[in-house]
């Protein structure tokens, strides 16, 4: 799974309801410290299930049947227990032949279906039990959290279709444990099992499930039932079904159907999302020694989706972010990252499945370290590095410190969805992958595949297939990565000795925590051009490392590869860190430079560094330049080459990043530019060039809005949003209230957050904005869930907003109705 809150943050941090059972009289916070979360036991094992379902659109019901084979586990048993929550059971048997023995069931808590089997089954039995019953979604408790908002298990997306500007669909939702809400079956991690369902739908619809379309057959009532099968065993949470008016554009993966099923508008654009799918199956493949083993693979978008993806077998479904117009595709694919993620736990997470959520990260980390690896492969070796350094910074900045990546004790099972066993993790297998080595790495990773194919596998089993292949004892590893918490905070300064020549490095480990980490480290050391690499080993709180050298290095660079999950304070002049962009120069060295002149910006000959490094090879480290470095020092010349990157650069992002630089002068020499730019067809260069175009000529660009409101997107959106706000009143609240609400989880809908905080001031009517508040708080929970400093920051705009609100309170034409805004608003800010 994609987690849309880590998606978010990933971005974010660069730019600025969890149940716990109460024990005796412990505190329903503090309860879940001492409840160890083990892996579920094993009393039965799901063999097959067999499911006949239909829908009913009215009710948004479903009514099904379902053929459970399962065997115990060791133990003889006469018993068995399913996860079903919120059905009506009208029919419980056992399958003997074509018969069917009425079985004795309890249900009493609308969770579990406690049945006695009748007689006592070993454990080289198989048996099938029949169950009739009714799913409805709509009527059960939810439970989401911040990275799974929602947990109903089957959605009914606009099923009378009311809504006239949103499709009817019907998808699914397994992880974490929701399947049993639409299935009856052991809703576990740590079960797999074959998977066959015909789904009788109005003969409109597609559908999409598991594994091949064997069979579809027309009704004589206007619908039609299609039969999907996948004969190979699945965890419980990976089975999915899709129903809906898509467009299927098939491609192909050496034989095997690859299609893509997408809202019929975005039919023409459906290559240029998902088109990189068959070489990503390719290069997965060859990397990892062994072929993609399922038997097709589908990729669907989903209305109104509840994370950001999931890796369904065979299945995978996306949010409709994932649907770009060719203007949007312009400015990148922002969703190909994502497509690698969840094709690549079809290895890490459907072939081999966490036994638990403790061990998310057999998961995760994987499908999160694929998308540094594809980046690299795919766009190059700048690419990958940046999307790691993204990721990297997207844990730092999450408050997870006091996380262990491998966590036996937490609040709620979802709850493991977060920056640790993604972003943490991600890096921790590419540290891993640094010190074994390429070659022991992806063998070490292919005998793990092998050894637990279409079983379960946990952290131990992959540190033992590890430990197989190179020979080391890795246990130091997996106990300070895997079941340790936090990183290292570096502090590194260097001395030269001229009388010795030698050049001394002191690199002092400053966490909060106790803990020593061990580090081994390379040091580059950099005499007369001339690289030198010093391997060597940190496990004390505080090291001296002295190297030989010939003459004074013009560089010293710790970590020369910059593999290490850690804070660092670097302690170089601003020569040494342009020296470090000339001469070690991967995207980490050269952007590590970047920052640290652009934060300098007083020192003598940082400026003109930064200047020049708008020639850097890398689109995102122009960028970087261009948002950092503060124009107030930029002489005309400056000026100059800002605006050819304006209208020349052949990154669109970079473009719109020099045209906000012309746009901070609010010289009116650039107007033209900005009239241009308006009508580009990238968005970020459209949105950037009006929102120049409104600082230098305000009603020129208003008069622009009509027109540009009939295609806005990404930036371009944001900024007419930000314009029209300006004129918005209480009489627009219902459309701006539920264009707001409606938007999916994602950067869009924070980047709103913004604007509907800008809108609230406007709003003169009590109801209207307790109601906006209420939209915006409930998104500030949601992330700040995941990332912490997120609440801070929304707060902070609120507090401007309520300071506003308290300076005009004199001035109200109705100053009661105003004190009630100022008073529910003190109330939120918390």
């Amino acid at each position: 799974m994609r987690n849309l809150i880590v998606a978010i943050l990933a971005t974010a941090c660069l730019q600025g309801t969890l149940q716990a059972q109460t024990v005796h009289t412990q505190s329903r916070d503090t309860a879940w410290k001492e409840a160890y979360r083990a892996s579920s036991p094993k009393i039965n094992d799901i063999v097959n299930t067999k499911l006949d379902v239909r829908f009913d659109y009215d009710k948004s019901y479903l009514y099904g049947k379902a053929w459970i084979t399962l065997s115990p586990h060791f133990y003889d048993t006469d018993s068995l227990t399913l996860d079903a929550k919120g059905m009506d059971i009208a029919k419980v048997a056992l399958v003997s032949g074509s018969k069917q023995i009425p079985l004795k069931y309890t249900y009493s808590d609308s969770l579990q279906l406690h049945i006695q089997l009748g007689k006592t089954f070993k454990a080289a039995d198989n048996y099938t039990v029949y169950i009739e019953y009714t799913s409805k979604p709509n009527e059960i408790k939810s439970h989401g959290s911040a990275a799974i908002t929602d947990d109903k298990g089957l959605y009914f997306i606009n099923p009378k279709g009311l809504d006239k500007d949103k499709p009817t669909q019907i998808w699914t939702q397994g992880e974490t444990e929701s399947n049993s809400v639409w299935f009856p079956t052991i809703d576990k991690p740590d079960q797999k099992t074959k998977i066959e369902i015909a789904m009788r739908v109005p003969d409109k619809y597609v559908t999409l499930s598991n594994g091949l379309l064997t069979h579809q057959q027309k009704n004589s009532d206007g619908t039609r039932t299609d039969t999907w099968k996948l004969d190979m065993p699945i965890a419980p949470y990976l089975v999915f079904m899709g129903v809906g008016d898509y467009a299927i554009v098939k491609d192909h993966y050496e034989g095997k159907e690859v299609a893509y099923y997408v809202e019929p508008a975005y039919k023409d654009v459906a290559r240029k999302i998902f088109g990189n799918t068959p070489e990503m199956i390719g290069f997965f493949s060859k990397i990892l020694g062994l072929d993609y083993v399922w038997p097709k693979y589908d990729q669907i978008v989903g209305r109104d989706y509840v994370s950001g993806a999931m890796e369904n077998v065979t299945a995978t479904l996306h949010q409709e972010s994932a649907q770009q117009n060719a203007r949007e595709l312009t400015d990148g694919n922002r969703w190909e990252d994502v497509i690698a993620h969840e094709l690549f736990h079809h290895w890490f997470g459907d072939l081999v499945t966490a036994e638990s959520w403790s061990n998310l990260t057999v998961n995760e980390s994987f499908a999160n370290y694929s998308e540094y690896l594809w980046e690299t492969y795919k766009y190059g070796k700048d690419a990958g590095e940046a999307q790691a350094y993204n990721e990297m910074q997207g844990y730092l900045r999450s408050g997870s410190e006091n996380k262990d990546l491998v966590r036996f004790y937490y609040k709620d099972k979802e709850d493991m969805f977060d920056a640790v066993s993604y972003n943490k993790g991600g890096r921790i297998l590419n540290m891993l992958r640094h010190y074994v080595g390429d070659s022991a790495f992806f063998k070490s990773l292919n005998l793990y595949l092998n050894q637990n194919k279409f079983s379960t596998g946990e952290a131990h089993q992959l540190r033992l297939a590890f430990e197989q292949v190179t020979g080391q004892d890795l246990n130091w590893f997996w106990n300070q990565w895997y079941f340790g918490a936090g990183h290292p905070v570096l502090d590194i300064s260097y001395v030269y000795d001229s009388s010795q020549h030698k050049t001394i490095v002191a690199i002092e480990q400053q966490q909060k925590s106790a803990e020593v980490f061990q580090l081994p480290i390379d040091i580059d050391v950099y005499v007369a051009g001339k690289k030198t690499r010093h391997s060597v080993w940190m496990d004390h709180q505080r090291q001296l490392f002295s190297f030989s050298v010939a003459a004074k290095p013009e560089l010293v660079n710790v970590d020369g590869d910059k593999i290490l999950l850690a804070e660092k304070t670097d302690h170089k002049t601003l020569q040494e860190f342009i020296a470090q962009y000339k001469l070690a120069g991967n995207y980490v060295d050269r952007k590590e430079a970047i920052d640290y002149a652009s934060d300098h910006m007083d020192e003598a000959g940082a400026k003109d560094f930064l200047i020049s490094a708008l020639n850097d090879p890398y689109f995102g480290l122009r960028k970087d330049v261009l948002q950092q470095t503060n124009p107030n020092s930029y002489t005309a010349a400056d000026f100059k080459k800002v605006q050819q990157i304006a209208q020349n650069d052949p990154s669109r992002p970079v473009r719109a990043a020099a045209i906000d630089v012309l746009a901070f002068t609010g010289d009116p020499a650039y107007k033209d530019i900005f009239t241009a730019g308006v009508k580009d067809s990238s968005y970020s260069v459209a949105g950037a060039s009006l929102q120049g175009l409104a600082k230098v000529d305000q009603q020129a660009a208003m008069t622009l809005l009509p027109e540009l409101e009939k295609d806005a997107k990404g930036r371009l959106a944001s900024v007419v949003q930000k314009l029209t706000i300006l004129t918005k009143t209480d009489a627009d609240f219902d459309e701006i209230y539920k264009n707001f609400t409606e938007l999916p989880m994602g950067q869009e809908k924070v980047s709103g957050l913004f604007d509907m905080i800008s809108y609230m001031n406007n709003l003169k009517d009590p109801d209207h904005f307790k109601k906006m508040t209420d939209a915006v708080v409930e998104v500030r929970e949601k992330i700040a869930a995941m990332y912490p400093p997120f609440k801070e920051r929304i707060n902070q705009t609120l507090t401007q907003l309520l300071t506003q609100k308290t300076q005009a309170h004199g001035q109200a034409a109705d100053a009661a109705k105003d004190q009630q805004e100022i008073d529910y608003l003190k109330s939120q800010i918390k």
